[in-house]
């Protein structure tokens, strides 16, 4: 990977890191870890902590491990350990031999369990998930003790054994750790370590009945792996004083724990919960719905692993939550794709244009440029034919006094091609609806300049109708259409603000027939109309299927915003 500037902009968990190192801290390592929980697929926020943690790890030659935090089997799948490592992976991220899992360490953490129960740090507790909380207090008061929380230790490994050994019901029993029940942090108030839980784990099988908690799991696995600088997000930071008590009890390596904002993006949700009811309710097509902020999303849409990576290094990273405008992301991917997109025409909503004086049997091969900006992206041959084909919206039977593209008597100029003039307009008898255009050419204008100087006001892109092939078009937008759809300050429900034209499809549209062997995931910019990719899923050599990436900045647009206002 290559950025245009070798020197990242500054951050405090980088100024850390620094000055560990001149501490000679850790004897010089740096190693850092991202541990998804595999209950789900991973979104433009975990796209953040990715590029984070491993982009550290390289910039101080360190290492970066990946490691699935399983600790829940009744949520955890093997479907999302793949798509979490295809993720990480097309973000061009490499763990190399460093995959490891929680449940990896399952052993471990019950003996750790056990040495925390003998130093009388840890006891079981009989009340019910409602007792507990009832006994935990709030924030203002504090939790009153178990009844069971002076438990002798024998009493307790002898409980805990049984435990193991599935004696006891679901949630009849749990370990808890003995830390401190009038604690301002509620984390503090003895919290649940382990939990009586009949469920098969996708690694280990029936092996196990209990299981630890996240919180217990979390720190002992950055220490196990010799983690230094263990990044969480905000959420995490009331939580740090019960990673560092469980470490200092245990008295085992002590990875330093550090929070930063999680990032929240506009238009779209982050929360897992939410995500995953939009696609069990069928409000979108799946994990990989283009309008999803997931990566298997965004990849979808045509988005590139440098424009996303790009954008996380320009947020920078910051102690305080706040929320970045969608535009930023998409701005980076424009930046990205104006770069590396090949050009090519289509025409989405077609217009049939006749040229009468133009032989009608005549097929000419007119050279395009891939790229106007980059001459090695070299040039290709596009057929021009009598019949063309350009968009409804560059015709205006009676235009505006702004409005500069083909009208009655009016000359422009084709793409790569001519100059033609409108002379005929053909309607439907019945709708009056324009149908057909005719016009006629200047033959002298090949290339697009008049030997007589004169000039025109526009340039159409167009496909010859004879040639084009026929493409599905998938016009993405905004998933909901207010900016903040996860705020609850309303009490709103997210799902009545989705957007309802956040797709339109466009089943009759025309390409240039270059693109017959397109490939999956191959990203154009249509002239005029914006960037699109072939779709992964849908898109087949018979019948094409293109989604829009993002929109160009449209002149015309603007001005008719302008005058409406």
């Amino acid at each position: 990977m290559t950025t245009n500037d070798s020197t990242p902009p500054p951050n405090f968990i980088r100024n850390i890191i620094v000055e560990d190192l001149k501490a000679n801290k850790n004897d010089g390592r740096v190693h850092t870890r991202f541990p998804p929980e595999p209950n789900g697929y991973l979104h433009i926020g975990h796209a953040k902590a990715i590029c984070l943690s491993f982009s550290l790890a390289a910039e101080f030659r360190g290492l970066c491990n990946l490691r699935f935090d399983d600790t829940n089997p009744t949520k955890e799948e093997a479907e999302y350990v793949e798509s979490i490592k295809e993720d990480i992976r097309w973000l061009e991220y490499d763990w190399e031999d460093r995959e490891y899992y929680a449940s990896d360490y399952f052993d471990q953490l019950h003996e750790y369990a056990v040495q925390l129960i003998k130093d009388g740090n840890a006891y079981v507790c009989d009340l019910s998930a409602d007792e507990i909380k009832g006994y935990r207090g709030t924030l203002t008061e504090p939790g009153k003790d178990s009844p069971y929380r002076n438990r002798s230790v024998e009493e307790n490994l002898d409980l805990f054994a049984r435990m193991r050994a599935g004696e006891f019901e679901d949630g009849s029993r749990v370990l808890r750790a003995k830390i401190d029940m009038a604690s301002p942090n509620l984390n503090m108030r003895d919290p649940v370590i382990y939990r009586i839980l009949r469920a098969t784990h996708q690694r280990t099988g029936d092996k196990w009945c209990i299981y630890p908690m996240y919180d217990f799991t979390h720190g002992q696995s950055d220490s196990i792996e010799g983690i230094t600088h263990s990044i969480c997000t905000l959420e995490f930071e009331d939580h740090r004083p019960l990673y560092d008590w469980f470490i200092e009890e245990l008295k085992i390596f002590h990875p330093q724990q550090i929070e930063f904002a999680r990032l929240n993006l506009t238009y779209t949700v982050m929360s897992k919960r939410m995500l995953l009811q939009l696609v069990e309710e069928g409000l979108v097509t799946g994990w990989d719905d283009p309008r999803m902020p997931t990566i298997s999303g965004l990849r979808r849409r045509g988005y590139t692993p440098a424009s996303i990576r790009n954008f996380c290094e320009r947020i920078g990273v910051a102690k305080r939550d706040s929320t970045v405008d969608i535009a930023l992301l998409e701005h980076c991917l424009r930046d990205d794709l104006n770069e590396h997109a090949p050009r090519v025409m289509g025409v989405l909503r077609p217009l049939r244009v006749v040229i009468d004086n133009y032989p009608e049997d005549q097929v000419e091969e007119l050279e395009a440029l891939n790229h106007p900006s980059d001459p090695g992206m070299g040039t290709r041959k596009v057929p021009f034919s009598r019949v063309l084909y350009i968009e409804q919206d560059d015709f205006l039977e009676d235009p505006p006094k702004k409005f500069f593209r083909l009208a009655p008597g009016r000359e422009v100029r084709l793409r790569y091609a001519y100059f033609i003039k409108c002379v005929n307009v053909i309607k439907d008898q019945k709708t009056g609806e324009i149908v057909e255009i005719h016009c006629t050419y200047d033959p002298a204008t090949r290339g697009g300049d008049a030997p007589d100087g004169r000039k025109v006001k526009a340039t159409l892109h167009w496909v010859s109708a004879a040639h084009a092939l026929k493409a599905e078009v998938r016009l993405y937008d905004h998933l909901f259409v207010k900016p903040d759809p996860g705020s609850k300050k309303d009490g709103t429900d997210f799902k009545t603000l989705l957007n309802p034209n956040s797709l339109e499809t466009l089943k009759f549209c025309h390409i240039e027939p270059g693109l017959k062997d397109a490939i999956p995931g191959s990203r154009y910019q249509f002239e005029r109309l914006g960037y699109f990719c072939v779709d992964l899923v849908d898109s087949s050599d018979v019948a094409l299927v293109f989604n829009r990436t993002v929109t160009l900045r449209d002149t015309w647009a603007r001005i008719k915003k302008a005058g409406k206002q």
